[in-house]
């Protein structure tokens, strides 16, 4: 599926007049189908693809049409009370568990595809950003990163294999 990515960027590129918009949502079209775990089972992977790339487009205009910026005062006035609630101790585990096991396969990606996966997950760079900080192309920034998602994802189905 990688082999579409390019090809994506330019359609979106076409769609949303800028390249930088359009490369984080395929990144965000990739991860979903990538998270989706249909792969297998889809007969026409590209057309799925596209598919979610044009919904989270539209997805994308619609959040930003309606979505005026708040003022931070507005912002602080959330009620906080229901972030504060307990997790449920079953929930917990898991989520510890698949937490060291995402950490455990970060661990097994090469340098180079961990650090763009972070910069990309973490701190929200942009594939140009990382490519520059990283000095590699951003194509080889596409790879790491579709890379990194593939293997945490195949980690993740083995936990959740494991738990069944």
């Amino acid at each position: 599926m990688e082999h579409y990515y390019n090809e994506l960027v330019g359609y979106l590129t076409s769609r949303l007049c800028d390249r930088q918009r359009a490369a984080d949502v395929a990144h965000d079209a990739y991860v979903r189908v990538l998270e989706s775990g249909n792969l297998a089972v889809l007969d026409n992977p590209r057309a799925f693809l596209y598919r979610t790339a044009i919904n989270l487009s539209i997805d994308l205009y619609r959040r930003e049409k309606r979505l005026p910026l708040e003022p931070l005062e507005i912002v602080d006035t959330v009620d906080r009370s229901s972030l504060n609630e307990p997790e449920h101790p079953v929930s917990q585990l898991y989520q510890e568990q698949k937490t060291q096991l995402m950490q455990r396969a970060l661990n097994e990606l090469s340098d180079n595809c961990r650090e763009a996966f972070l910069l990309r997950k973490l701190e929200k760079l942009s594939h140009a950003q990382i490519a520059e900080r990283m000095q590699i192309s951003t194509s080889m920034v596409q790879k790491h990163i579709v890379n990194a998602m593939k293997h945490c994802r195949i980690r993740v189905q083995e936990l959740e294999a494991a738990q069944s």
